[in-house]
């Protein structure tokens, strides 16, 4: 493929995306295609000779999409946003161009100086302490790491590296395993599923404590389960706080919970990585209440600032804790103005050595929306979320499980749980919405997330009158099943009536 052909595709795949993403409400969330359907629809080996690109976007368009669950959609209410924007889309396909790997400073310096550039717009912007500013003086900064698996993952196995160190200067006597042997972490039993998979990846169990009755982790809990492993022998390293839950959009409370980090030295990371976009509004300020007092945080601009997947941005009060950790050299990665300037070399921060440019596509995306434009989005979200909300209240068939938080509605249809799993199979089915469950306490409930590119106030609208309609068809079809079994039982206890009568005449006679 030559320049020319590049320019014809590169103007075709943009022209793909415009439709694709202008006409998405069209298409129905989610595919009705069955397994193996993608699979047995392609050529089982790579073509020999070069196909025109011209049939790649025919598959792509008749196999490719309607095998896909539409991201995108404002119909998606399932999980956290996973946003994106036309900026964002630019910039990652600007990246794809531009193709460097920005592992060190010298690899390519505008890769790293851009990261350090943005990481510090977007802690002014959240309003987060200034320790965690690459320009304020100390070891703190931030880092574009993959996702918040990989934020949370980096926290746990630099928590745990510092542990193993600081605990054997003071007990000399024990080995090295002996003391990893003892290792044990914490987090919320609401808490997203990477945190505990960090535990397992980590070699280092995770308790996950349980949250009181409104979601929320405390500081009381943690202490007790720390005195407890202490007495036991075992060494404390990290607590890992929620803000925002992936079940309910929870708040751990991070001021009590810090408290009882300082006083047994452990480690307190927040992953704030849906919540942590409201950081940025002044109505919202309470959740930034204990932040200065934590070792480290992420939070992904995938889910609110328009950056498309994947970009997690994490923030560390003291990076060298990291880099002490992950420090591996060899004679090629050396440059020489390594070590001479306060610039980081990103490969000490995270898991992998090579770097994505992400910083580009954020870059672009603050820039073309501006941070206006990123909090109006925000507010956006919530108020939708408000609109929903009353759409519950008003309707007395259904009850909301937890307060509303941010994006995010929990309810239930009132009564059993199988009320819910047949309301959510039926939704599922028309695939006009898509929603999810969630449990807690034996209750299980559904979660409204608004999502989508561009959610407007219809599309709150078409999604609680599929829900409330699909309720009343269930409830109607459940109300004649009732009846006709009831036909059935007062027919069969007359026919038993019946019968016990006329035996009793038979008796009689004889």
């Amino acid at each position: 493929m030559d320049f020319d052909e590049f320019r014809e595709f590169g103007h075709a795949s943009i022209e793909f995306l415009i439709n694709y993403l202008s006409g998405i409400r069209e298409r129905d969330v989610l595919p009705s295609t069955a397994p193996y359907a993608v699979i047995n629809q392609l050529p089982k080996e790579i073509p020999e000779q070069p196909e025109h690109w011209r049939e790649v976007l025919k598959d792509l368009e008749n196999i490719i999409l309607p095998g896909l669950t539409h991201w995108q959609s404002p119909y998606f209410n399932a999980f956290f946003p996973s946003s994106s924007s036309t900026g964002s889309i630019i910039g990652e396909f600007l990246i794809a161009g531009i193709g460097v790997l920005g592992f060190s400073w010298i690899c390519s310096p505008a890769c790293t100086e851009l990261e350090v550039v943005v990481m510090d717009w977007l802690a002014k912007f959240l309003k987060l302490p200034a320790h965690f500013q690459h320009s304020s003086e100390g070891p703190g900064g931030g880092v574009i790491q993959g996702s918040a698996s990989e934020a949370v993952l980096v926290a746990v196995l630099a928590a745990r590296e510092q542990a193993v160190v600081s605990y054997r200067e003071s007990h000399p006597e024990l080995s090295e395993s002996e003391v990893r042997g003892r290792l044990v972490a914490y987090s919320s039993d609401q808490s997203n599923s990477c945190i505990e998979k960090a535990g397992v990846l980590a070699a280092m169990p995770i308790r996950l404590l349980p949250a009181g009755e409104d979601f929320v982790l405390r500081g009381e809990t943690l202490k007790k389960a720390i005195e407890e492993d202490v007495a036991a022998g075992k060494i404390p390293v990290i607590c890992v706080a929620t803000l925002g839950t992936t079940g309910t959009c929870a708040y751990d409370d991070i001021e009590t919970l810090s408290a009882v980090c300082e006083e047994f030295k452990v480690w307190l990371h927040v992953d704030a990585a849906y919540a942590g976009g409201a950081f940025a509004l002044d109505e919202c300020s309470d959740l930034r209440k204990g932040l200065d007092r934590v070792d480290s945080l992420n939070f992904n601009l995938h889910k609110f600032m328009l950056v498309n997947f994947d970009c997690s941005a994490m923030w560390l009060r003291d990076a060298n804790k990291v880099v002490d950790s992950f420090n591996v050299d060899r004679i090629y990665l050396k440059h020489k103005h390594e070590g001479q300037s306060q610039i980081p070399d990103f490969r000490h921060w995270q898991i992998p050595l090579g770097r994505r440019f992400r910083a580009l596509k954020v870059w672009i995306t603050f820039r073309t929306l501006g941070a206006e434009g990123l909090r109006n989005h925000v507010r956006k979200h919530i108020e939708l979320a408000k609109q929903f909300e009353q759409l519950v209240i008003k309707d007395s068939r259904f009850e909301l499980v937890a307060p509303r938080a941010l994006g995010l509605v929990c309810f239930r249809p009132k009564g059993s749980n199988e009320i819910t799993t047949q309301l959510l199979q039926r939704l599922m089915d028309r695939k006009k919405i898509y929603m999810v469950k969630a449990e807690h306490g034996g209750r299980q409930f559904l979660r409204f997330v608004v999502c989508g590119m561009d959610c407007k106030d219809s599309d709150i609208d078409f999604a609680w009158t599929e829900i409330e309609s699909q309720l009343t068809d269930l409830l109607t079809e459940q109300s004649l099943v009732s009846r006709k079994s009831g036909n059935m039982a007062d027919l069969a206890q007359h026919f038993q009536i019946h019968l016990t009568s006329e035996n009793a005449t038979h008796e009689k006679s004889q």
